[in-house]
């Protein structure tokens, strides 16, 4: 069976022939020692037709097509001119061997071109690769290169252009930073409390938080210049005023020791540094917060933003989370859990970082699982609602979050939830209904102008029209009785005019019957012409009925 090569370079698709090769003697590692000998290479493997592309976007778009399984208009002429034909049911007697198996299936569906990707092709290739230059004669030596170069410049950032990904990025390294923040600042702070309870130990009991024993240590600084006079400026930060006072009387009767200057100025600077991280920690936890509504506005909505967050940076990206099916999407962030179970033949892990939601803590003991497998669920179905939607909106998130805690109320009270066919038609129609009045909303905006001219345009009209109906009132007010008797001797008018035009029109048939018949023919048209008048009119004559009926009587005497 012969083999065929087809090999997409920078410059043109090229086609190849395999001479000598059985199926016996395809050895991998036989070919693999020949392929860097041109000689014994260039025995085996000939060029059959090349075809240059015709500029440098026809090379990315063949390029881009190539790399994502799609069968070109110009390859397939190129395969079709260059190839032999193959019979419709007969078993052809060549195949093509193609690098990439996406493209080989694509070819032989269209044009029934058997196409075969194994190691062997793979290493022909390989060698038609190496001494790509050798077999073209027409290039010179840079050309390839050049077009290799330029090819993949603009063949990557075509990617980086239209990557569907590059958007969450953001939301990928922000959750990171804001993770590492969250150590960091629990590190400091507990430093910042180690440092400054060798000089107030009493305030650690006092003030729990964090960032509230930041700067309450950053403001008394000295525990030996506090009174009551401090007590005000202590309760705005505090946010109590039996705390501050409490502080005050802790501050006289402290074990402590005394600090110099010097360490009460470092401890001060390290707890402002404290409070700076926390205030970026909330501006950028308010950053990740607009990002995720942007960017998964239905999986924020049912999951949360943090949560949502973790689930895409752990998944690689949101199309990567949307491929991902719900039993995956279940164990995410678990996976050293079931590898170990799966090792130990122990219980697989249930959840993981949807545990961190609150729809799987509120739910008991025994349906946590089941719970988790729901929320994994509307979670999957809510991350492809926003990889793949063209217009973002949280109906459908806020539908399945209505959807989970129906299922929470089934659990613990047995209220039946509603079907998920009824849940979704309603979203659908809320999006619909927002969207008719986003356009009717906008519409007006855009024709305000327009508006403008028609109102203006209307106000001249009824101005002339006040005009003109104050002539026509003034008018009757002094000759009104003969107003309406012009009228009715105008409909008179009128009347007797369309009389005279019947009358004109008959009068020229009937001469036009007398000048073409002169033996009575002109009469039976005249007898018609009234006739149809009469019916017109309703009115039949009696005499004409009386005549028609003595002609009808002679004609039957004469027949006798």
């Amino acid at each position: 069976m012969a083999l065929f090569l087809l090999y997409e370079s920078a410059s043109g698709y090229a086609l190849f022939e395999a001479h000598g090769l059985d199926e016996i003697g395809q050895n991998t590692e036989a070919v693999r020692s020949s392929v860097s000998d041109l000689n014994r290479f260039g025995k085996v493997v000939k060029l059959r037709s090349f075809n240059p592309f015709t500029s440098a976007l026809d090379a990315l778009k063949q390029c881009n097509a190539v790399s994502e399984g799609i069968l070109t208009d110009e390859l397939r002429t190129v395969l079709e001119t260059n190839l032999p034909k193959v019979k419709e049911g007969k078993k052809a007697k060549f195949s093509l061997g193609v690098s990439d198996p996406k493209i080989g299936s694509q070819i032989s569906e269209v044009t029934k071109i058997p196409c075969q990707s194994n190691d062997f092709v793979n290493e022909l290739l390989r060698g038609v690769r190496l001494h790509f230059n050798k077999f073209v004669g027409d290039l010179k030596p840079g050309d390839l290169e050049k077009a290799q170069l330029g090819l993949g410049h603009s063949y990557s950032r075509a990617k980086v252009k239209f990557n569907v990904n590059r958007v969450d990025n953001m939301v990928i390294q922000a959750i990171f930073l804001l993770d590492t923040l969250d150590k960091d600042i629990n590190s400091f702070s507990m430093r910042v409390r180690e440092w400054y309870s060798w000089h107030f130990p009493e305030l650690v009991k006092i003030v729990n938080d964090n960032y509230l024993y930041a700067k309450v240590a950053k403001y008394i600084e000295d525990k030996a210049k506090l009174s009551e006079d401090n007590i005000p400026a202590l309760t705005d930060i505090v946010g109590d005023e039996d705390k501050a006072k409490e502080i005050v009387e802790a501050a006289k009767a402290s074990m402590g020791q005394d600090l110099s200057p010097v360490d009460l100025i470092n401890v001060h600077q390290f707890a402002q540094r404290v409070m700076d991280l926390s205030e970026y920690r909330r501006k950028l936890y308010d950053y990740l917060v607009s990002k995720m509504n942007d960017i998964a506005p239905n999986l924020a909505s049912l999951i949360g933003e943090v949560v949502g967050a973790r689930l895409i940076s752990h998944a690689g990206s949101l199309t990567n989370l949307a491929k991902c099916p719900s039993s995956t999407l279940q164990i995410l962030g678990a996976e050293k859990a079931l590898f170990r179970a799966l090792k130990t033949r122990g219980n697989t892990p249930k959840y993981g970082l949807i545990f961190h939601s609150s729809f799987i803590g509120r739910a008991s003991a025994r349906n946590k699982g089941r719970m988790a497998r729901y929320l994994a669920n509307k979670c999957s179905i809510a991350s492809r609602i926003d990889c793949f939607s063209e217009r973002g909106t949280t109906a459908f998130g806020e539908k399945l979050r209505e959807q989970v805690e129906e299922r929470l109320d089934f659990y613990d009270k047995g209220v039946a939830p509603r079907k998920n066919i009824d849940v979704m038609k309603s979203a659908l129609e809320s999006v619909v209904k927002k969207d008719t009045e986003t356009d009717t909303q906008e519409v007006p905006v855009e024709a305000s102008g327009k508006k403008d001219k028609k109102k203006k345009k209307q106000k001249a009209a009824t101005v002339d029209e006040a005009d003109e109906m104050a002539v026509v009132d003034k008018a009757p007010e002094t000759t009104n009785g003969d107003a309406v008797e012009d009228h009715k001797s105008e409909k008179k008018k009128k009347k007797e005019k369309r009389k005279l035009e019947q009358e004109m029109e008959l009068d020229q048939a009937v001469g036009d019957g007398a000048a073409g018949d002169q033996d009575g023919t002109a009469k039976k048209k005249k007898k018609k012409t009234k006739d149809k008048r009469d019916d017109d009119d309703g009115e039949v004559p009696e005499a004409a009925t009386e005549t028609k009926k003595k002609k009808k009587k002679s004609k039957s005497k004469d027949a006798e």
